[in-house]
């Protein structure tokens, strides 16, 4: 017997579940409002409360408003959120989605007959395009040259206006070929098309627009139905998405738009940030609420993230805010320097393993790269150490045989459901497709497969603890979620490049491969693109909840050159050749597995400073007893970085740099002590009172 809808909070309940900052978004419920949202700091819960609290006060009728996001996965989530809230009928879509429903809807009276077919790839009439004009291309060309057509189709530049457009863009065509030849292949493609009619993706908001803009009865129409527009992720608008925009509000400004400019990672896909920093310009009247709050990392990584924005200097948007860490201290940032790629994946892998068998669900740890090609190394060196992983942007969860097996099967089982509980029912047709209690020893094909029904185990038991959802409407909820390609939680360690990670977060981020020629790439030019690699790499760190390292590379293969230096992005950050030993005559030994201990790249005003005094005072206490220098019992350095972690065990201090067994051993429960406001010589045993190093307790 599944329960009923959840009932929609009062006003003031749903307000006071928010904090000062997201209250002002959900209270501003008329537009224009601009919401300048830092990574974590909950602009989607903010978002989806405003939402509720529109129509709780009765302000919105649900179905009037529309809530456009940038991926389908984020438009399930915040169906699904404000389902949870008691809030129906609220058109959660895609851009594109939204466009292709109201294409779909219009075809027959705007056009007339049915809606040509959409194209799901390019690459076929592009080859045709360039057999047609006798230029050679391979997969690669073939690749490059759609994304220069994607590139001029959302930014609403015609073959006619491509050369001088694209120059003005900086652009200098695509897979070798010139301007002049890219705007006659432009041409070409959509001859291609029309003769076998169909349209590809970009097609369906294009043909929207040209819709909307003659055809004033239609534009009408649809401004009607929807009256209040909320659109996520508005740093990444391109100008054809924003123009659909402007034909939907007509003369009207209720709008709020969410967006974050440091974020801002799809340029060269014809995405602007100017119309979100230029939000006020265009709206002088808006309503700009700043979300700084970071609920998502530890202040260790949340520093870390500020110092990399910080160090864009004048390059820096105003309309980027700094982070406020909300969470409890955690663990410090690691930094780690390999001699060669096999040995950072090897190593990756290691602690990986670690954090697994610590208790961290591998569901929760993430490998994050700059390029595709550099996933195949860490593949390898997991399957390997054991540990399953999946990689993102591989084959769709629900496109696999073993799901689409499942789904028919459940379908099937949910015309004929009896008493039996729905994660009982679930759990007993998915044996019949080889789901079994326990995990198979094997690696695999046949892991793969248990892990993707294991999630369908693992929604269903969800499901039913959080809705006491029956089986029709756990297969209800897996069509919704197919069509949104919205995947249950596969457990498995997860590979993806930055651009995949983005609006995702784990409890571990591994950033490997920080190099130069790698981030930044060595295909950005000029001072624009850079800064968009920086902003990468920001949003790579920003996707760690607690335990973060950032590694590299000296040398690609074993045994070669070590040529590579790391990213400039973290000069001024990364620590020091002395801190890491290479001033002393010390090699690194990746290939032995020796983890150097690292940590958090702090300056003193990311330390608390009155824990800096005491453990300054500490210091000096203890060189005056043993009659020592005080720099040689633990440098400023190291002072500042216990200060900015404030650990709870001498396995945190352990992972401090300048902090090593000799010293952990000697000084870390005085130290410990310190952190916690303590005494630390009243702690102290009687032989190790009369050395003045605190008590010689030895760290298991």
């Amino acid at each position: 017997m599944s329960m009923s809808a959840p009932t929609l909070p009062g006003a003031e309940e749903l307000l006071a579940a928010l904090d000062e900052d997201q209250r002002a978004v959900a209270s501003q419920l008329t537009g224009p409002v601009c919401v300048l949202a830092g990574a974590g700091t909950g602009k989607t819960r903010a978002v989806t409360y405003r939402i509720a609290h529109g129509v709780v006060t009765g302000v919105y009728n649900p179905t009037t408003v529309l809530a456009v996001t940038f991926t389908a996965r984020a438009a399930g989530e915040m169906r699904t959120r404000l389902r949870e809230l008691g809030v129906s009928g609220v058109q959660a879509r895609t851009f594109h989605a939204a466009a292709l429903r109201q294409l779909s809807y219009f075809w027959p009276a705007a056009i007339g007959g049915g809606i040509p077919r959409i194209v799901e790839h390019k690459a076929p009439l592009i080859a045709e395009a360039a057999g047609r004009l006798g230029v050679a291309v391979d997969r690669i060309a073939i690749r490059d040259l759609a994304a220069e057509v994607e590139w001029a189709k959302v930014s609403m530049v015609t073959a006619e206006d491509y050369v001088a457009a694209a120059a003005r863009a900086g652009r200098s065509g695509a897979a070798g070929q010139d301007l002049t030849t890219v705007a006659r292949l432009l041409s070409v493609y959509e001859d291609a098309k029309t003769e076998r009619h169909v349209i590809d993706f970009e097609d369906v908001p294009l043909l929207m627009v040209g819709i909307l803009a003659e055809r004033g009865d239609i534009a009408a129409e649809v401004r009607k139905q929807y009256r209040h527009f909320i659109v996520d992720e508005f740093q990444d608008v391109s100008p054809l998405q924003h123009r659909l925009l402007e034909l939907w509000l007509g003369d009207r400004n209720e709008l709020c738009v969410v967006g974050d400019v440091s974020q801002t990672i799809y340029s060269f896909t014809g995405a602007s940030p100017r119309y979100l920093t230029e939000f006020g310009r265009r709206h002088p009247d808006a309503t700009v609420v700043r979300l700084v709050r970071d609920y998502r990392s530890t202040p260790q990584v949340v520093s870390l993230a500020n110092n990399v924005l910080a160090r864009a200097g004048r390059a820096r948007s105003s309309a980027a805010v700094e982070l406020r860490a909300q969470r409890p201290s955690g663990p410090a940032v690691a930094f780690e320097t390999y001699d060669d790629d096999e040995s950072e994946a090897r190593a990756v892998a290691v602690r990986i393993g670690e954090l697994v068998r610590g208790g961290v669900k591998a569901s929760e740890i993430a490998v994050l790269y700059r390029t595709n090609a550099q996933a195949e190394a860490f593949e390898q060196a997991l399957s390997q150490a054991g540990v399953g992983y999946l990689v993102r942007g591989g084959e769709r969860f629900f496109s696999r045989k073993e799901v689409r097996d499942a789904v028919v099967l459940l379908r099937g089982a949910a015309r004929s459901q009896g008493e039996t509980p729905m994660p009982e029912l679930v759990r007993d047709v998915l044996t019949s497709v080889g789901w079994a209690p326990e995990a198979p020893a094997v690696r695999g094909a046949v892991r793969e497969r248990w892990e993707s029904l294991n999630s369908l185990v693992g929604l269903a038991d969800e499901l039913a603890a959080s809705r006491g959802a029956d089986l029709p409407e756990f297969v209800a909820e897996l069509g919704e979620r197919a069509a949104a390609q919205h995947a249950p939680t596969v457990e498995g360690a997860t590979l993806a490049s930055l651009h995949a990670a983005k609006g995702l977060e784990w409890d571990a981020v591994f950033l490997v491969g920080v190099s130069e020629g790698l981030l930044p790439i060595s295909l950005a030019e000029g001072d624009d693109a850079i800064e968009e690699e920086r902003r990468l790499l920001y949003v790579g760190v920003t996707r760690a909840r607690e335990h973060l390292q950032l590694s590299y590379a000296r040398s690609r293969n074993t045994g070669g050159r070590a040529t590579r230096r790391r990213s400039r992005f973290l000069d001024g950050i990364w620590p020091s050749e002395e801190a890491d030993g290479r001033r002393h005559g010390r090699r690194s030994d990746s290939r032995a597995g020796r983890r150097e201990a690292l940590t958090a790249a702090v300056t003193e005003q990311d330390a608390d400073p009155d824990l800096v005094e005491r453990l300054r005072r500490w210091r000096a206490d203890v060189a005056e007893r043993i009659d020592k220098p005080a720099f040689t019992i633990l440098h400023d350095t190291t002072l500042i970085a216990v200060a900015a972690a404030r650990p709870r065990e001498l396995r945190h201090l352990a992972i401090l740099r300048g902090i090593g067994p000799t010293k952990l051993e000697a000084y870390g429960p005085a130290i410990l002590a310190v952190v916690r406001g303590e005494d630390p010589v009243g702690n102290q045993s009687e032989e190790s009172s009369q050395k003045g190093l605190g008590p010689r307790v030895r760290p298991t």
